[in-house]
């Protein structure tokens, strides 16, 4: 124990990787909460509604995912220029847009619900469960993308236990207030969204706490004079707008994935979400470490010192290797006990084990892409972040059309392994340019 202390006081990637990468692994649970909860009230139309919402709001919180990641990077570099009135600044400017956004989503929620089912088409019981869900929990925009900007602010000010503590007592108060409502009150649908609802905004209310007793000082340094100066919105709004096309293009890939997948069967579908689960359990650690990336690489660009650049890339990547070969051999080992845990089905699972070896070669294919999106970020280095996503993804666009009539689902996987590949790849060739060009 007293050597795992060590480590960690001797290794600033460890200390902001570790409550990070808990942070991530509570995040699906807020989700989890709900669909377990609507699981015990008798028909599958609550979880129908459950689902359908849940995936509305992944979406577009995915997308404005760059108040985090944008906040995290230029805080990081105000940070160690030891620039405080910016970092002061840009709290103020994040937190103001995030809530700006919120509350259009709030006033645009109708289109924006019609348009979702014109796309999903679900069943008429789910649209009216869905409906209400969505309507309900749609007023905790202002909220999340309220935290966005937060975390990313304490990211960038090199501290990741902040958000590690408000992602669990979120989870914490979703829970309680979920079933009190839902079992003591009676409620259904609405009362898992209000617990939802009500988890969002005390996560909002404990960052700004944790801001009033940690960094009150900083208060003295907002100045509404220069706060929405030209120079400065257009710098904010340019790093922001290469995240939001970069994002946009990671959705496309995904829904692709996912329609590519439905349309080959209901047992090939089964096979990917299920393999695809394992994916997503590598990158709640990969973003933790990419995470740190965003801090230290933001600090030492700030403080322009290109030997803490350097040291802390060779760190991240040596770190990487090794996670990704541990997660290739777990998966190789383990893939029978995880398809039998998560199903029954014979033919899935029978099914699965022919694509098994995908998910093995995910780690290795896909560390690098997670490494450098953390750098580059804390680079501010957006645009080059952009260009390797956009090659990315016409790359696995062509390879999908170009083998799907011959190798099947086998071409969605290979094609989603190469988009890794090349995503990793194209950000380590253009990371020496990249990083020159912001010093």
């Amino acid at each position: 124990m007293i050597n795992v202390v060590k480590l960690l006081s001797r290794n600033p990637v460890l200390q902001i990787a570790l409550p990070a990468i808990i942070s991530n692994i509570t995040v699906p649970l807020l989700g989890l909460v709900d669909v377990a909860i609507v699981g015990h009230m008798g028909s599958a139309v609550y979880i129908g509604a459950i689902a359908v919402g849940g995936l509305l709001f992944n979406i577009i919180y995915w997308i404005f995912g760059f108040l985090r990641m944008g906040t995290s990077g230029m805080t990081s570099q105000a940070f160690g220029s030891r620039n405080l009135d910016e970092t002061a600044q840009l709290l103020v400017r994040s937190v103001a847009t995030g809530l700006l956004i919120g509350a259009a989503l709030i006033v645009l929620q109708y289109p924006l619900l019609k348009l979702a089912f014109a796309v999903l088409h679900p069943e008429p019981e789910v649209v009216q469960m869905a409906s209400l869900y969505f309507r309900i929990l749609i007023w905790g925009a202002p909220a999340v993308l309220g935290l966005y900007a937060f975390a990313g602010w304490y990211i960038g000010m090199q501290n990741t236990r902040i958000p590690m503590l408000i992602a669990i007592v979120q989870n914490v108060v979703n829970i309680a207030v979920s079933l009190c409502l839902v079992y003591g009150l009676g409620m259904q649908v609405e009362g898992v969204a209000i617990g939802t609802l009500v988890a969002q905004y005390a996560g909002l209310l404990l960052s700004v706490l944790f801001w009033n007793r940690y960094f009150k000082p900083l208060r003295q340094r907002i100045k509404l004079t220069g706060l929405w100066d030209r120079k400065v919105m257009l710098r904010f709004f340019a790093v922001n707008r290469d995240i939001f096309l970069r994002t946009l293009c990671l959705v496309a890939v995904t829904l692709f994935f996912t329609s590519a997948s439905a349309s080959q069967g209901a047992v090939i579908l089964a096979v990917n979400t299920l393999l695809m689960q394992l994916f997503t359990l590598f990158s709640y650690f990969m973003d933790g470490f990419a995470y740190a990336g965003e801090a230290l690489v933001g600090k030492y660009v700030g403080a322009r010192n290109s030997f803490g650049i350097r040291h802390t890339v060779n760190q991240l990547f040596r770190w990487g290797v090794g996670i990704s070969l541990v997660f290739a051999l777990l998966y190789a080992a383990g893939e029978d006990v995880f398809f039998n845990t998560l199903t029954n089905d014979a033919a899935v699972i029978h099914e699965a084990g022919l694509y098994s070896f995908w998910a093995m070669a995910i780690p290795l294919a896909g560390f690098a892409a997670f490494l450098w999106d953390g750098i580059y970020i804390g680079a501010t280095a957006t645009r080059y972040m952009l260009s390797s996503m956009m090659l990315a993804m016409l790359s696995f666009f062509a390879v999908y059309f170009i083998l799907r009539n011959s190798l099947g689902n086998h071409a969605l996987w290979f094609a989603f392994i190469v988009y890794l590949s090349i995503r990793g790849f194209i950000q380590s060739v253009l990371a020496g340019k990249a990083i020159i060009s912001i010093k």
